[in-house]
Formats: C-alpha cells, sequence, structure tokens
C-alpha cells in the first residue's frame, strides 16, 4: 500500500537529520517534524544536536522548541502535535516526515495506540513515595506487581517504573498489557539507520566533545539562571545533568564528558533493541550511500 508518512528512525548520532534534509532535498516537497524528546524544548540546543536554522537549508521543521524547559510533554500529548502537524502538511499536499530516535514518541506519533489512563494525583503521589524510598524500592514493589514488566524496566528508570505502577493502581491489569501491537493509523515508510557499533561509539564521543567545545556548559548555566525549574524530563536530559553536575563541582569536565559518553551509549543500544523489534522498519546501511538507498526504499514504496 502507497505510505502518506515517511519516518527516519535509529540511534541517537546515526545521521537522522543529515537524512531527512537530504531527503528533503531529493523530493522537493518534504515538511520534517521532530520526533525527539529533548528537541521540543526551547533553549536546550547544543545538549539535544538541534539543527540550527541554516543547517536547516530552507526545510521546514516543525515541533522544534515548542516547550518551556519547566514543562513536561507525555507521548500522549505529543502525539496529538504530530497528527495535527502530519494532517496539516498532508492537506497542504506536501511530504510528513518524522524523524527522531524518541522511541515512545515515534510510536505515538505513527502507531493506533489504546494509551492506558492516567492520573495527576496518583502520579504525584508515587513520585512523592519514589522520592522518599528511593528507585530501588519502587522498581521491587513493580517486581511484585507485575514481574514481566519489571524485567523490561531498568530501576533506574523511575519515570517508567512510575508511569508502570500508575498504570497498575488504575487497571488492576499489568503494565504489559496496556502495551498495544504496532498498526499504523495511517500508511507509513519507515526507515531505520544501521551504524556499526565501533562507529556509532566514536561519532557518540564526537558529538559529546563537540557539545562542551560548543558551550554546553553556558547553556546549562543560562538555564540555571532563567529562574525555571526545571522538569523532570528536561532535568535528567544526558549531558544536561552531567554538566549541572559539573558546574555544582560535583563532577570533573572529565568525569562529566565520560558520564555523559556512557549513558549517551547505553541510550542507543536501548533505542536499538527497540527498534528492531519493529519489522515493519526498513533498514539502511550507514556505510553505502544513505540518500540513495533512502530514495529507492521511497520509490519502491509509493
Amino acid at each position: 500500500m502507497p505510505f502518506s508518512v515517511l519516518a527516519v528512525v535509529g540511534p541517537t548520532a546515526s545521521g537522522k537529520s543529515s537524512l531527512g534534509i537530504a531527503i528533503a532535498k531529493s523530493l522537493g516537497n518534504v515538511e520534517i517534524i521532530n520526533a525527539d524528546a529533548m528537541q521540543l524544548y526551547r533553549g536546550m540546543d547544543i545538549g539535544t544536536a538541534k539543527l540550527t536554522l541554516d543547517e536547516r537549508e530552507g526545510v521546514p521543521h516543525h515541533l522544534i522548541d515548542v516547550v518551556s524547559p519547566d514543562q513536561d510533554l507525555t507521548a500522549v500529548e505529543y502525539a496529538k502535535l504530530a497528527h495535527q502537524k502530519i494532517s496539516e502538511v498532508l492537506q497542504r499536499g506536501n511530504q510528513p516526515v518524522l524523524v527522531g530516535g524518541s522511541m515512545f514518541y515515534v510510536a505515538a506519533a505513527l502507531d493506533e495506540m489504546d494509551f492506558a489512563p492516567t492520573d495527576e494525583g496518583v502520579r504525584e503521589r508515587l513520585e512523592s513515595e519514589a522520592d522518599e524510598i528511593g528507585a530501588l524500592s519502587m522498581h521491587e514493589r513493580l517486581g511484585e506487581l507485575d514481574p514481566a514488566s519489571a524485567s523490561r524496566i531498568p530501576a533506574q528508570n523511575v519515570r517508567r517504573v512510575i508511569r508502570a505502577l500508575e498504570v497498575i493502581e488504575l487497571t488492576g491489569d499489568p503494565y504489559k498489557s496496556s502495551l498495544p501491537e504496532p498498526r499504523y493509523l495511517i500508511p507509513t515508510l519507515q526507515l531505520g539507520i544501521e551504524v556499526d557499533r565501533d562507529i556509532l561509539k566514536q561519532r557518540i564521543r564526537d558529538r559529546v566533545l563537540a557539545m562542551w567545545e560548543s558551550g554546553l556548559l553556558d547553556e546549562v548555566r543560562g538555564l540555571q539562571q532563567s529562574g525555571l525549574t526545571l522538569s523532570r524530563t528536561a532535568a535528567v536530559a544526558i549531558g544536561y545533568a552531567q554538566a549541572a553536575s559539573q558546574l555544582a563541582g560535583e563532577l570533573s569536565e572529565e568525569e562529566a564528558i565520560e558520564q555523559t559518553i556512557t549513558l549517551t551509549n547505553r541510550y542507543a543500544r536501548r533505542q536499538m533493541s527497540w527498534f528492531r523489534r519493529d519489522s515493519r522498519i526498513q533498514w539502511l546501511d550507514s556505510s553505502a550511500n544513505l540518500e540513495n538507498q533512502a530514495i529507492e526504499q521511497i520509490r519502491l514504496g509509493r
């Protein structure tokens, strides 16, 4: 079936943004929709590898700089914004291209999802409990209620642990039962970028070093001086949390950089594990010409 939406996914530092631009220039009627959770935030540019206006080369980009750093944007809320933008782009007769590697946001934008219920009061209570008793105790509670979900969600991902506990409390069912089978809302072609692991590690190291050289510390200092209290999501963003710890004297620059590299590599592995489970993705080999491979897949999908 011919596709209406195109998506470019893959791990961090795989070249998604550059490929999106190349596709746009080749096709000529493309508008890009951001699917990177951290690029939604205003004022968080260097640490999110956000393209500058010049780097966007005149290609329209949507859902960048739409949220204040003191706000959280859930996958459900993001989905509403993404669906609206996709509809607007299609109505203009252009091709929407979703670009990003935030797994839940990509799924929320592309797939039919029966989102599990949410309750702000329950979530705030669980967050308070997590602050009091710690992440490990919350994860142990999840293990007692839903061992399968606990095996999939690491203890350090407190936000997901809390979300799982919230759903279990509201529904009485295991959290895993709320995860939908992937089924596109409208016909979609997903292109994934596959990068050799050693090459990706070097790209990540180079990117992190470049962030510090480009002024990430100044960017974080500016956020701290803005008077805003960073949201839970923004405050723990990889690179930003480490830069803040360096500014506070808790980490040396070398420690902050190395910790950021380690966490980014870990995140890239999680991304690939997630995307690999989706058999609908057409994988592109980054060792060959990505643009040519992408255009060929687009031609075949039409």
